[in-house]
């Protein structure tokens, strides 16, 4: 399945700066997955060591928080946009 994945400003440099790239995959993990293959490094940004969405990154596909979902398991349809937004904290 095709895809449209929104980079976050702090990710574009693993993606040549731009904010919006394709993928490919049946599942969120399957984006990832394809992600990585087309701009290496990006991945361990979004994953954690044990292979899991990390704790402060929050990924939607369309308006839903995959968290409440089915994670990396949640289905990407064709024309879906997934979004990848790290948490943002201050004081």
């Amino acid at each position: 399945m095709s895809v449209t994945v929104r980079i976050p400003t702090i990710l574009r440099t693993y993606t040549g700066g731009k904010a919006e790239v394709g993928a490919e995959g049946a599942t969120l993990g399957d984006v990832i997955a394809d992600l990585e293959k087309n701009h290496t490094g990006i991945a361990a940004r979004v994953l954690d060591d044990q292979g899991k969405l990390r704790r402060f990154v929050n990924v939607y596909v369309n308006d839903d928080d995959v968290r409440f979902e089915q994670g990396l398991d949640t289905a990407t349809p064709d024309g879906v946009g997934v979004s990848i937004i790290p948490a943002v904290a201050g004081g």
